[in-house]
């Protein structure tokens, strides 16, 4: 049979308390201790990228809207009954080109008498002036009245042909006829929308930029147009720069215009907008990520060999303009300078460091 014992746990505790203080407080340990701190040596493996002197370009973003260059709701000008259209919605009309009649009955027959009239007062006015200029017979307060009743005869006339072309309701430009608002047989009078043709083949684009821009957007820049619905990119002309700055949002109007020949794009589509603001060359470019901020200003670490070890320094840096995630280091940094881009944030200036991507070390940073 086998005895079992139990142990209290209260009486054990100062032994095991007591074998433990014994084994740390022994030379040997306290030895192997200080041999093993000695020998341990803090490195951080970390990526680096070289310095190299490379273009930027630095871009005002902003969101934009397309428009219509000419959106034009085309209007009767005669009264009466809307007799024909001629135009089906959708279809691309050419300036001058009819889209609907109004019946003419009356004012055709108004035309024919101011013809007749006009006919007969310039026949009068002609014998008035043979006798006149030729005889001498008649007074010339007659010759005068004929002369000018001839004229007055051929402006009536005239006047209503001219009202008669306008039941012709014409397109006032090319373009798409994007609505018609009336339909056969409906009465207008002067003023009423019949259609509505807008030209889409060249549009442009509406936006607003921050005040702090505005000595950086001109008239006749160029702009990058982008669009998230449709996979078409242009660019663009700055046509329109507004001169005042709205208060409420503190920007300020611009339109850039582009050509839209394939007519993918439409108006009231949302459009990203860039405009170049800063151009440089041969400058040196580094990730914002690897930047840290100091008392001082800004800072970026390089590792540099010193009596084969590969340590982290601290270089100052002033920074110049910033696009996205770069940012160009005016001052600070020489070609060929390996920045730290990875691992910066675990490591402090002396520190020892492995570069882990050094196949990749030439490779430059670009935007």
């Amino acid at each position: 049979m086998i005895e079992k014992r139990f142990y209290n746990p209260v009486f054990l505790a100062p032994v095991i308390i007591a074998s433990l203080s014994a084994y740390g407080c022994s030379p040997s340990s306290q030895a192997s201790e200080a041999a093993a701190n000695d020998a341990f040596v803090k490195v951080v493996n970390v990526e680096v990228a070289r310095a190299e002197l490379t273009d930027f370009t630095a871009y005002v973003r902003l969101t934009g809207e397309v428009e219509a260059m000419n959106d034009v709701m085309v209007s009767a000008e005669e009264s009466g009954v809307i007799e024909q259209i001629y135009v089906k919605k959708g279809e691309y009309v050419k300036r001058g080109a009819p889209l609907a009649r109004i019946n003419d009955l009356v004012l055709r027959a108004q035309v024919e008498e101011a013809a007749a009239a006009a006919e007969l007062a310039q026949e009068r006015f002609e014998r008035q002036r043979q006798l006149w200029e030729d005889q001498q017979i008649g007074s010339e307060i007659a010759y005068l009245e004929a002369k000018y009743q001839a004229k007055l005869q051929a402006a009536r006339h005239e006047y209503l042909e001219a009202r008669r072309a306008r039941t012709i309701i014409r397109a006032p430009l090319s373009g798409i006829f994007d609505n018609r608002y009336v339909d056969v047989g409906e009465m207008v009078a002067p003023g009423t929308q019949v259609a509505r043709v807008v030209d889409v083949d060249q549009l442009k684009v509406t936006g607003g930029v921050a005040e702090r821009f505005a000595a950086a957007v001109n008239p006749g820049d160029s702009a990058r147009i982008s669009f998230d619905l449709v996979n078409e990119e242009t660019v663009g002309l700055i046509g329109y720069v507004g001169s005042m700055v709205d208060p409420r949002d503190r920007t300020f109007p611009i339109e850039v215009v582009i050509d839209n020949p394939g007519r993918v794009i439409k108006p009231q589509m949302v459009a990203n907008v860039l405009i170049a603001n800063h151009r440089l060359q041969d400058v040196v470019v580094i990730p914002q990520s690897a930047i840290e901020r100091t008392e001082n200003g800004y800072q970026v670490y390089v590792a540099v060999e010193r009596d084969g070890e590969l340590l982290a320094v601290a270089r100052p840096v002033r920074l110049g303009p910033s696009y996205e995630n770069l940012t160009v280091a005016e001052d600070g940094l020489s070609v060929g300078d390996r920045l730290i881009v990875r691992g910066h944030q675990l490591v402090e200036a002396g520190d020892r460091v492995r570069i882990v991507n050094e196949d990749s070390t030439e490779s430059p940073v670009t935007n």
